[in-house]
């Protein structure tokens, strides 16, 4: 609510204010709300000078309604569904990745988090011919491995480093050091960026908690303070840039021994979807590359959905997958 007072509109002037408050008009919703005619009488103020303030106020300080439909017509339009390349993982995330959002998959050392990252952002550069941001707090993401990736998609090396070239990497080992990368990509106009001919879609983080942990708890209110600015950027980044942005967090385990996302409460509010990893068991096995992806928040989809993929066989099960569907279409 915007108190009337000097300076806010021209013909605004302590005099006409004064009159006005006689009447106990004192803000801009009362005075436009009230009838022009009736406050030139009550207030002897000029009908003239009365409309034409009202109308330059009407303009500054009130807004067109606008449908429901309209808005979601917008949204239609501005927002994008990203495939990770896994439909297990699509499932899950109802399509895929969305812009204007901020998806988290968590889980415990050697789930997979990384793993999928690199596999998502591989998928998006060659597949969607698209740009990945991938901020790397870790040192997990190593080109041997996106190359090796790349290799399973396509044999033709050109296409090979085109996309390695729309994979634009930062590494990172300090959360001051992340804040200021975000800072200087979402000041310098994200959205326009382009590499190596694709627009950027995605932003990756991986992983947030790898800086923030250990600043966190007890007393350290720095800490606290850090991470909801880093939250504020990533928001940011999000919805003015309406960028997919998906980020990595470890777990901990709550009083009832369930794995729980890590970094507190303050955080879980953060991330629109939520996506749990975990190591498929194997009796007789010392490894195995199966693992579970549990989905634990998401505003789109029933919580708790669970679906089981290979983190080996990524790009098989993708090939699979549209194989078994042409095979449909064609029955």
């Amino acid at each position: 609510m915007v108190v009337l007072r000097e300076g806010i509109c021209p013909g605004l002037n302590e005099d006409f204010i004064k009159a006005l408050q006689a009447e106990d008009i004192r803000t801009v919703e009362d005075f436009v709300s009230s009838n022009p005619e009736e406050l030139a009488q009550k207030c002897s103020l000029s009908y003239k000078a009365l409309v034409a303030v009202r109308r330059v106020l009407l303009a500054q300080y009130t807004a067109f309604p606008v449908s429901g439909a309209d808005l979601y017509e917008e949204l239609l339009s501005s927002t994008a569904i990203l495939s990770t390349g896994s439909p297990s993982l699509d499932k899950l995330l109802d399509s895929g990745l969305y812009t204007g959002e901020i998806t988290e998959l968590t889980g415990s050392p050697g789930s997979g988090k990384t793993q999928v990252c690199l596999s998502v952002a591989v998928n998006i550069s060659h597949q969607l011919k698209q740009s990945v941001f991938y901020i790397d707090t870790n040192g997990g993401i190593c080109a041997n491995r996106l190359l090796q990736m790349l290799q399973t998609k396509t044999s033709n090396m050109e296409e090979q480093m085109e996309a390695l070239q729309k994979i634009k990497v930062f590494r990172v080992f300090d959360v001051y050091s992340l804040l200021s990368s975000l800072q200087h990509l979402r000041s310098n106009g994200l959205q326009k960026a382009s590499i190596g001919g694709g627009s950027v879609k995605v932003l990756m983080v991986d992983s947030v908690s790898a800086v923030l942990s250990s600043m966190l708890g007890g007393k350290q209110n720095e800490g606290m303070s850090l991470l909801m600015q880093v939250a504020g950027e990533l928001k940011m980044i999000a919805k003015d840039l309406n960028l997919a942005i998906l980020v990595t967090n470890h777990v901990t385990k709550d009083g009832n021994g369930q794995l729980k996302a890590g970094l507190g409460q303050s955080w879980s509010h953060v991330p629109r979807t939520r996506v749990l990893l975990q190591r498929v068991e194997s009796p007789g096995a010392s490894s195995t590359s199966l693992r579970t992806a549990t989905l634990t928040k998401s505003s789109r989809q029933a919580c708790h959905l669970v679906e089981e993929f290979d983190l080996c066989h990524w790009s098989e099960e993708m090939r699979t997958s549209i194989s078994g569907k042409r095979k449909l279409e064609s029955s």
